[in-house]
């Protein structure tokens, strides 16, 4: 087995979907009073290694249920029998173990022991999302999970353990990034339907149908759009947020008018990338404005 192999398990390409609201949450508190390099740094690590640890452990026990036996999209270490189930049900572990520890040093410097509970509620979360006898992501619940947890927690939660209290700013940044987040889980889901209805996986997309599902994949990339307009009317150096649009219309038209497997991965890609972009733009205009 090839660390290649490894790396396309992890999903790379939905990395940026942990990168971006840790920019926004630090950047949300540096409005407020200034960023912590060290505790961002432990926040991106958190983020980072949930959403590997995720990735693995959706390959994991999609895997053994035979829900990837049928998949179009891009390799999964389980389902296409490269590696044994255990040993990637070992690296989920262990990824999440890593993030563990790192939350644990974020808790040690802050003294916010309560956060031990929130790190301990997203790693069930992302076990359960696939994992288990009635996992959440089979009921049609995993976008709500994602907006959750890698947009409003993510964000908000990197904002507090730099200023020890909860930023309407970092509120309204991740719901919005938080559709971004959905509208990567949300095309994922469209381009599999066809397979995840075989397989007996009712996801969001199953449930609501590829045309309302489009609706949707649409709404959650044009709202962020219009909250950046708002947003530069009060910071006008986040008017440079808008040059996201260069990402954010073809994502919109790789998912809208998509038909292949394919155009749906296209999608996805720049689904991500107009994430991180938002992230890294809107986060970079409110630097300015509070530098």
């Amino acid at each position: 087995m090839s660390i290649k192999n490894w790396i396309t398990g992890a999903r790379v390409r939905t990395l940026p979907l942990a990168v971006a609201p840790i920019v926004l949450g630090s950047a949300s508190a540096d409005l407020v009073d200034r960023c912590n390099p060290l505790l961002a740094s432990l926040a991106l690590l958190v983020a980072l290694l949930l959403q590997i640890g995720v990735n693995y452990a959706n390959d994991y026990s999609d895997g053994i249920r035979g829900t990837d036996a049928n998949r179009v999209g891009p390799l999964r270490l389980t389902g296409s029998g490269l590696v044994r189930p255990q040993a990637v049900k070992l690296a989920a572990a262990i990824t999440f173990g890593l993030a563990a520890l790192c939350g644990l040093a974020i808790v040690l410097i802050t003294g916010q022991w309560w956060l031990v509970a929130v790190g301990a509620v997203s790693i069930i979360a992302a076990w359960y999302y696939t994992g288990g006898k009635s996992p959440y992501g089979y009921a049609g619940l995993g976008e709500i999970a994602v907006f959750i947890f890698f947009g409003l927690i993510a964000t908000v939660g990197t904002a507090y353990i730099q200023i020890l209290e909860i930023d309407p700013m970092a509120v309204l940044l991740g719901i919005n990034f938080g559709f971004y987040a959905t509208a990567v889980l949300l095309v994922n889901n469209i381009r599999d339907v066809a397979t995840d209805k075989q397989s007996g996986k009712n996801t969001l997309s199953v449930r609501i149908g590829v045309r309302a599902s489009k609706w949707l994949f649409a709404t959650l990339l044009i709202l962020p759009v219009i909250f950046n307009i708002l947003l530069a009317s009060l910071y006008p150096a986040t008017i440079i947020g808008l040059a996201n649009l260069m990402l954010v219309f073809p994502a919109f038209m790789a998912g809208v008018r998509g038909k292949s497997a394919k155009d749906y991965i296209s999608a996805l890609k720049l689904t991500s990338f107009a994430g991180l972009g938002f992230g890294l733009l809107v986060g970079l205009g409110l630097f300015v404005v509070a530098f």
